[in-house]
């Protein structure tokens, strides 16, 4: 397959799978290029998609990026593409994340290939999930994918997995004390039944928490727009940490690699995930969430990771919102 045999109905489909990535408040901020005189795919950061109070150094966009450049890969492996992509390729433009050469591959990368399926089953659960343990293997498979990518994940002790559930306190606590912020979040979700292509659907939040016991954001943050009633959480959350070894953005990119890469590989085991950042949005806080008796780096992301319902998935902004094609390259 040569580049100019790479039809527009492939590059939609692989930009389909992309955009499927989860990404901060689900503002979904990248864009695609597509220059068909080279065969190649290039991810754009969307600035204007930005969350400047949440995250005013971009790291959680370049983390979403990422994410959304990882599905990218394991799509073209299944449609038997060359999956290698050429990260932060040009010096003088700091919003071409990657690049994505469309060739066939002599030999498709079937491990990535493997993980297309989960794309569309991957989502994030705000519920309630089971009180039950995951298995040593299993964690041991979601290790394997994040170090596949030059990451970390670690599963932290009792102790530390108490200190990451405080600092999520302190972190909406001080949430809760900041209106810029709290107008922010409020931007970005939705009220119920809304027609939606972006943002936290009130069929997303999830159930207040009758006590506090997992790292899940409340969105409504008192507005309580959905009417429902509490509900209790498992006791014993499963808490992990993603980290990297530096805090850069190459670094977030890899982090966001490695997030969606542990993320469909959990979905592929039929664990559920959620996600936490408010803990690393805060400075003060986001180093106390590293255990220092670990290599794990900067902590770059907080997953909650288990048994349960799938819940509702989040909307996703249509291809042709984001892909643009031209002869150029």
């Amino acid at each position: 397959m040569t580049a100019e045999e790479i039809g527009t109905g492939t590059v939609t489909a692989l930009v389909a799978d992309a955009v499927m990535a989860p990404s901060l408040h689900n503002a979904q901020p990248w864009r695609f290029q597509h220059l068909r005189g080279s065969g190649t795919l290039r991810l754009y950061a969307d600035t204007s998609r930005a969350l400047p109070r949440t995250d005013p150094e971009g790291r959680g966009l370049v983390v979403g990026c990422g994410a959304a450049l990882f599905n990218l890969r394991v799509a073209a492996a299944a449609t038997g593409l060359a999956s290698d992509a050429r990260v932060l390729p040009d010096p003088y433009d700091g919003a071409l994340l990657a690049e994505l050469p469309l060739r066939r591959a002599g030999r498709p990368d079937s491990a990535l290939a493997a993980l297309r399926g989960a794309i569309g089953r991957r989502h994030c659960s705000r519920l309630p999930y089971d009180d039950v343990g995951i298995p040593a293997d299993v964690c041991g498979r979601l290790q394997d994918a994040a170090r596949a990518e030059g990451a970390r994940l670690l599963f932290p002790g009792a102790w530390h997995a108490r200190l990451v559930l405080e600092l999520t306190r302190d972190a909406e606590d001080a949430e809760a004390h900041d209106p810029e912020l709290r107008a922010e979040t409020a931007r970005w979700t939705r009220a119920p039944h809304a027609e939606a292509s972006d943002g936290v659907t009130a069929e997303t939040f999830g159930p207040r928490q009758r006590l506090v016991t997992a790292p899940v954001r409340d969105f409504e943050a008192g507005r309580r727009t959905s009417g429902g009633v509490p509900a209790s959480f498992e006791r014993h959350p499963h808490i992990a940490l993603l980290g990297t070894p530096g805090d850069g953005p190459a670094d977030w990119l890899r982090a966001g690699q490695a997030l969606e890469r542990v993320l469909l590989r959990a979905t592929a085991e039929g664990l559920v995930a959620s996600l936490t950042t408010q803990p690393l949005e805060w400075p003060e806080l986001r180093w106390e969430v590293r255990d220092p008796r670990s290599a794990m780096g900067y902590p770059q992301m907080v997953l909650r990771l288990g048994y349960g319902p799938e819940g509702a998935a989040s909307p996703r902004r249509p291809v042709r919102d984001v892909l643009e094609e031209t002869d150029r390259g």
